[in-house]
């Protein structure tokens, strides 16, 4: 068996043309410093529209690794992760088939479902026909198919009169999925390889106008409340454990991950309450209010060693 050399020159592949580009700017700043600090050369490349700029600038600097500090569409979604298989070069976080389910929210719920773990209630409707009628009992969520942080999230509540102002501003394909309004709490739990790290409960801070943990409640601070471990019942806890885990590997994930879910605590006595798995970010948020490098340091691993076993475990899947 063959040893692969140590990776020092690193690419950090940032920005991006995804509704998240600001995140991934902000996480691969933090990253970029981090890996120097390791000792590691680091390149930073912030990708733009053109693929063709991105893939000779990785052939004219080519890396040991690129750090994949990409989010949403493009960059997480199996796209750049096929450019860098085809050009033969490790990287970070998940590869194609993965990264494309679990970005895909209807695929990656058909699998949970598949693999008998809990998923909300719910179906993908056709946008232009939401403002006629309500595809599910109100309460429901509506949320596009391959967006990430929240982005185009809704709630629709009972007496809403906005089905028709959601539909002629959605700007997300069209198609929409639509799942049942889970009540409680939204809990998270970072994987490292086949390591669940602990729990997070998040609280949007309802004095900023959050009514649940949207794009701005991930990242303006002051955005939310972030308690960790959890303060929930403890076969709960075990449980987002475990299903974490079972999420990371039912997708075929690599790397580290992100499992967000919906626990209804909201009417079961003394026991354990209902947990649901919303969504796998395959690309787990670095920057300074993220959740994953928070649940790492509570593990003993800081920001600088979490980057650094990311570049340690990246590979390449041809």
């Amino acid at each position: 068996m063959t040893t692969r050399t140590p990776a020092r020159r690193v690419t950090v592949l940032m920005g991006g043309i995804s509704a998240e580009r600001t995140v991934s700017l902000s996480s691969g700043a933090g990253i970029s410093a981090a890996l120097r600090e390791e000792g590691y050369e680091v390149r930073v490349l912030d990708a733009g529209p053109d693929l063709g700029a991105i893939v000779a600038d990785l052939t004219t600097h080519r890396p040991d690794v690129v750090f994949n500090a990409l989010h949403g569409r493009l960059g997480e979604d199996g796209a750049i992760q096929g450019v860098l298989d085809w050009m033969d070069i490790p990287y970070t976080h998940s590869g194609i088939r993965a990264s494309a389910t679990a970005m895909d929210k209807a695929a990656a719920r058909a699998v949970f479902l598949a693999a008998g773990l809990p998923v909300a209630g719910g179906t993908v409707i056709d946008i232009a026909a939401f403002p006629a009628a309500d595809p599910l009992p109100t309460p429901y969520v509506i949320k596009p198919l391959n967006e990430g942080s929240s982005v185009g999230v809704e709630i629709v509540r009972t007496g809403s009169n906005r089905r028709a102002a959601i539909a002629a501003a959605w700007t997300h394909g069209p198609h929409a999925l639509v799942e049942e309004f889970i009540p409680g709490r939204e809990l998270t739990v970072g994987v490292m390889g086949d390591r669940a790290l602990t729990v997070t409960d998040i609280t949007p801070n309802p004095a900023t106008g959050h009514e649940f943990y949207d794009y701005a409640a991930k990242y303006q601070a002051g955005g939310s409340q972030h308690v960790l471990p959890a303060r929930i019942h403890p076969d709960a806890f075990a449980q987002a454990l475990d299903l974490a885990a079972a999420a990371h590997r039912a997708l075929g994930c690599t790397g580290a991950t992100r499992t967000d879910f919906r626990y209804d605590d909201t009417q079961c006595g003394d026991g354990p309450g209902r947990l649901v798995i919303l969504e796998v970010n395959t690309q787990p948020g670095m920057t300074p209010t993220s959740l994953l490098p928070e649940q790492a340091q509570t593990q003993g691993i800081g920001y600088g060693a979490l980057c650094r076993w990311m570049v340690e475990h990246a590979t390449c899947r041809t």
